[in-house]
């Protein structure tokens, strides 16, 4: 499935002009990147703590790849693992491009020290012919799937949280909206340097000018994300959390937004609408970091603070 590799990252393409072939073939050399030993440097290692295994889903239709990560048995002699595990579902960001092994640093820590099982969400990345509604689907499937099946996984079903960065967060953010109108009971969502709006005014809010070349070349992601997000004629309010008909009775939220990032005003404007819906949230910043900071550690010096917060959130929320 996937494997960890010696692997030399590709150089961004023209994002503006990208070819359909091209898209494919620079997502492919990106996430064996992403996924290899070399990529350690930048993404961290993984907790020797935890267990991290690939599994697949079957779900109607296809079947998902999802990232495993277990507190690792103690003791000797074959241990069998923990069961009634509180249960973190994840969503790594990329939108086009992206894997859930780049988050093993994070999620390996989670699943070590909440304890909990935290399931990473292979979705579908961005394509022609696979739009955000496809990712959506794939974030909302896995939750429900492993929720239902709870005791095969040895996870608790009355305490699960979703958590999501970038485009991850913006299908975490609707996996909640759409939990509460299943009445499946969520006890928090996290959402890092969340997407929150792919409408028309996605380009709308102040941090996207003032950070559209820096740090990062954001500005012509973000425009590809649109553009394969929604397709003409699909309605692109549906898939912006931002522009939901109803926040209230939300999941807690923490929204973690680094400042140097183009979707900063999307973090902070979402947290208010949250907070006026009545859905308690608790909105933090941190001065100086970039987009997908979090995943990030061997070059952002405020990861490690923002993992332990998120840490600490979830610790509180997911007690037995």
């Amino acid at each position: 499935m996937h494997q960890s590799t010696v692997a030399t990252r590709p150089p961004e393409p023209d994002f503006s002009a990208i070819t359909t072939d091209e898209l494919h073939a620079y997502r492919d050399a990106e996430n064996r990147f992403r996924a290899s030993d070399a990529a350690r440097a930048l993404l961290g290692e993984p907790d020797a703590r935890a267990a991290v295994t690939w599994q697949e889903i079957a779900l109607p239709g296809r079947d998902l790849p999802v990232r495993v990560h277990r507190p690792a048995p103690t003791g000797g002699g074959g241990a069998a693992a923990r069961t009634g595990l509180p249960l973190v579902v994840h969503v790594h960001g990329g939108g086009f491009v992206g894997t859930a092994a780049q988050c093993d640093w994070t999620n390996s820590r989670l699943a070590a020290e909440l304890p909990a099982l935290v399931v990473s969400v292979e979705h579908r990345l961005l394509a022609p012919g696979s739009p955000l509604a496809h990712a959506v689907d794939d974030g909302w499937d896995v939750l429900r799937h492993v929720v239902r099946h709870a005791a095969r996984w040895g996870a608790d079903p009355a305490r699960a949280a979703v958590f999501g960065e970038s485009c991850g967060a913006l299908i975490s953010a609707l996996t909640a909206v759409r939990a509460r109108d299943a009445g499946l009971e969520l006890k928090a969502q996290v959402l890092v340097n969340p997407v929150a709006d792919v409408t028309g005014t996605m380009f709308d809010h102040p941090s996207i000018t003032e950070y559209a070349h820096t740090p990062t070349r954001a500005l012509p992601q973000l425009r590809l994300i649109r553009r394969l997000a929604v397709p003409p004629g699909a309605d692109a309010r549906a898939l912006s959390p931002l522009y939901a008909d109803d926040l209230g009775g939300l999941a807690p939220a923490l929204v973690v937004v680094p400042t140097r990032d183009a979707l900063a005003d999307h973090g902070r404007r979402y947290a208010e609408r949250l907070r006026a819906a009545g859905t308690p949230v608790r909105l933090t910043e941190y001065p100086g970091a970039r987009h997908a900071f979090l995943t990030l550690p061997g070059v952002e010096p405020q990861a490690g603070a923002a993992r332990a917060e998120i840490l600490a959130f979830l610790g509180a929320a997911l007690a037995g």
